[in-house]
């Protein structure tokens, strides 16, 4: 299955049916008065997010969506039928937003999670609702209200606990293989990761945290150069990033501090919040320098690249020093947590008073 993480869509709502004008006909019953029934609710659209999704792929080439019309009101105080609202299911992250105003619609952040983006119109009076002493045959009644239409784009904003960055073929598919059961596509040329892929760490038999890598970034890429840059967006709701090194590049030429530099220059440029959250150094491809050789070279890459939050020593090929790094990263992740949950229930209170 392809991953899309974009798409632009148009939804429109049911229109409400019409109230009809009508009088009681009966024999012995020649004024029977207005009986006319109102129109039904035109059917509404709702986003909802499914924990059974992982792509907006089912966008890609339905675009239109239209939610049933209301029945229009009959004789007899028949009222009309209501349209059925309609539900797109859509990932787990995905961000609705109005393609003309730009306003955030809603943001799906949890399976089951749902949100009206088109009302349905509702439906007309029947001439029932118009009598009154002074009028008893009333010929009056409303049409239908039409439906909401708009047009929305929608992103995917995956959830996960910890993003990787860096340059391509700096060893992040092959850290997310190492830690963890996904299995994206390795191999000894750039850009091998097209889409995000996310990865579950299971420290032990009750903790564990997502992890989600990206393709990698290069020079450039906030102006668009590459693949990286359309997929940072993915890295906004992380709680840490790790910024993955390669020390020993294959290229003689390649300078890894200059690389890196690189790297957190376009962090900078793309989002500055981005460029704020956590984020660790990970020096990866270790097993390639001589044993001797190895920490004078970190100590010269840190001397020179500059201060950071913390740095860690791995070879994702080898599995040396990951055990050591995931649990730092779950103790860091159990910290955000522990922070967060409060909040989560504050906001809930206040919505709930709100509400009443």
């Amino acid at each position: 299955m392809k991953f899309f993480d974009e798409a632009k869509i148009e939804v429109i709502a049911g229109d409400g049916g019409n109230g009809v004008a009508s009088f009681r006909r009966e024999k012995f019953i020649p004024k029977g008065g207005p009986d006319g029934g109102d129109g039904g609710r035109g059917g509404s659209i709702y986003a909802v997010a499914d924990r059974n999704l992982n792509t907006l792929i089912d966008f890609r080439y339905t675009r239109i969506f239209r939610a049933q019309r209301g029945e229009n009101g009959r004789g007899s105080d028949r009222y009309g039928k209501g349209g059925e609202d309609m539900m797109l299911r859509m990932p787990v992250g995905s961000v609705i937003s109005d393609l003309e105003s730009g306003e955030l619609v809603a943001d799906l952040t949890h399976d089951g999670a749902r949100a009206l983006v088109a009302r349905g119109g509702h439906g007309g009076l029947g001439n029932l609702h118009f009598k009154s002493s002074t009028n008893r045959t009333p010929r009056q009644c409303t049409p239908g209200e039409a439906g909401q239409r708009r047009e929305l784009r929608l992103e995917l904003k995956v959830l996960a606990d910890v993003g990787l960055l860096g340059m391509p073929n700096a060893g992040k598919s092959t850290f997310i293989r190492s830690v963890s059961a996904a299995r994206p596509k390795v191999a000894d040329y750039p850009f091998t990761t097209l889409h995000p892929n996310l990865g579950v760490v299971r420290v032990d038999d009750s903790r564990s945290f997502v992890i989600a890598d990206i393709p990698g970034l290069i020079e450039g890429a906030a102006d668009g150069a590459g693949l990286g840059h359309r997929f940072l967006r993915h890295l906004a709701r992380t709680r840490l990033l790790l910024h993955v090194v390669d020390i020993a590049p294959l290229d003689p030429d390649a300078d890894p501090v200059h690389e890196a530099q690189a790297i957190v220059n376009e962090l900078r440029n793309y989002d500055e919040a981005l460029f704020l959250k956590p984020r660790w150094l990970v020096i990866n491809k270790i097993d390639l320098l001589p044993e001797n050789e190895r920490a004078e070279r970190v100590k010269a890459f840190i001397d020179r690249f500059g201060p950071t939050e913390r740095h860690f020593t791995i070879s994702a090929i080898t599995g040396d020093g990951c055990r050591e790094l995931t649990y730092a990263i779950m103790e860091h992740v159990d910290a955000q947590r522990a922070i967060d949950e409060p909040n989560t229930e504050t906001t809930a209170d206040s919505d709930e008073n709100a509400d009443s």
